[in-house]
């Protein structure tokens, strides 16, 4: 059995107690912004004039005056803290749910070589269920008008007797509805909690028994979860993500936000095998389970690659202002973070993991573990903070709000699995590919 360490429990908890005071102290500079200081940062942004033109039919809904733009803007500027939390939720929700598919693909596939990580991947996707209990506080903060990410929420833009009113979102209306939405959400955090809940309970069940019956069982369940995930994780996408753009959308947005969350599960896996492997408490992971592990950070990356080269050249080769307003919002307030994003999620794990022997290399490879984690903790922050905070995000307090939530999730996450490492058999005995797994050897 794991035992968390006070040192490593010591680190997770001044982790979320400093994410917390950074968050708190932008939180305070945040909301402490005026009307006189949002105008002068709409003046900044806009080129020396405090009227924006509009560049995509969203921007032509409702009136275009001064007072109308200073409105707007002032519920970019305190959308920041909601917006930094949602960033980093997201990522960790998706690493866990993603994990927990990992992790039941490898049942459905009777894969003999994973099951010494087996309950590595359990503990990562014990994260659900907080995670869950975050974007459900989000939800709740969005529906009272609190926070105000998803502007679609705004009863007066789907009434055909208001200023305001927008056709497009009119016309979404029937899946973009609150009472919809919510039971969406409910649909995910508790169908996601109770799948990682039934798959741990039985493969504990598998160690005490040995029963086939109970193998069979846990195979069952890990394919039904690849079934609840498929659809869940396309409808989370669209709902906790898409939506900050409710305008314009993607058929390759639900496999594109996916694979970099399940990318970093995978640098998640790997971190916490390593981490067991050198306190001596998992000396059945080897070379060969790293290189394979590695295998598949290497292959999500390119293929993360693949589905955001995509996506991008298809929209911007059409040029068609509904469609390419996204990635102009990005490209012109962005750019220190969009494009650059690629050197960590693509340039440097093809360069460095192409070796099958560098593969093999524990430093090198967590720490590429650790690169692709925070280059796609960028890419979460490209899919949210331009549609949520526009481009009034160069300053000290969204650093302090971006940064202060992420080292919150950080600290959180390890905090909860490692002590859920802690209630877990960390050799699945009771699994009958467990002495494939031990003798597993990769002959290249």
């Amino acid at each position: 059995m794991y035992s968390f360490s006070p040192k490593l429990r010591l680190y997770s908890i001044i982790l979320i107690v400093s994410g917390l005071v950074l968050f708190g102290i932008g939180y305070a500079l945040n909301h402490g912004l005026d009307g006189t200081k949002i105008s002068e940062m709409m003046e900044a942004a806009h080129g020396g004039t405090s009227h924006h033109v509009p560049t995509n039919s969203a921007e032509l809904v409702g009136p275009q005056d001064h007072d109308a733009h200073l409105e707007h803007a002032t519920a970019q500027v305190h959308n920041t803290p909601y917006a930094a939390l949602l960033t980093a939720a997201m990522l960790f929700f998706g690493i866990s749910a993603c994990a927990l598919f990992f992790l039941s693909i490898q049942h459905a596939a009777h894969a003999g070589w994973s099951v010494i990580v087996q309950r590595v991947m359990e503990a990562v996707a014990s994260f659900i269920p907080v995670g869950g209990i975050i974007l459900l506080i989000l939800t709740v903060l969005n529906v009272t008008g609190v926070a105000h990410l998803y502007h679609w929420m705004d009863s007066e833009l789907t009434n055909p007797d208001s200023p305001k009113f927008d056709i497009i979102l009119y016309e979404k209306s029937k899946f973009l509805n609150i009472p919809f939405y919510v039971v969406r959400v409910l649909i995910y955090v508790i169908g996601a909690s109770f799948f990682v809940w039934k798959i741990k309970k039985l493969s504990k069940k598998l160690d005490e028994t040995k029963a086939r019956a109970d193998y069979k069982k846990l195979y069952n369940w890990s394919v039904g979860y690849i079934a609840f995930f498929g659809f869940a994780s396309a409808a989370w996408a669209w709902d906790f993500l898409m939506t900050i753009d409710p305008h314009w959308y993607s058929t390759l947005y639900i496999w594109y936000s996916m694979v970099s969350t399940l990318s970093s599960a995978v640098a998640a896996i790997i971190l916490v095998a390593v981490h067991l492997k050198k306190k001596g408490l998992l000396p059945q992971f080897n070379d060969n389970h790293l290189h394979d592990l590695a295998k598949f950070l290497f292959a999500t990356s390119l293929l993360w690659t693949y589905l955001w080269f995509d996506q991008f050249m298809l929209y911007w080769y059409a040029n068609i202002p509904e469609e390419v307003r996204y990635f102009f919002d990005r490209f012109e307030y962005y750019k220190y973070t969009f494009l650059p994003m690629l050197i960590i999620n693509f340039l440097l794990p093809l360069l460095v993991l192409v070796s099958s022997s560098i593969k093999r290399n524990y430093k090198v490879v967590t720490t590429m573990a650790v690169l692709v984690i925070l280059g796609h903790w960028l890419d979460f922050f490209n899919m949210v903070m331009p549609g949520t905070v526009g481009p009034f995000w160069d300053n000290a307090y969204t650093a302090l709000l971006v940064i202060g939530a992420f080292l919150f999730m950080v600290g959180l996450f390890v905090f909860v699995v490692m002590t859920a490492l802690t209630k877990l058999k960390l050799i699945p005995t009771g699994n009958p590919l467990i002495h494939e797994s031990e003798i597993y050897e990769y002959p290249f």
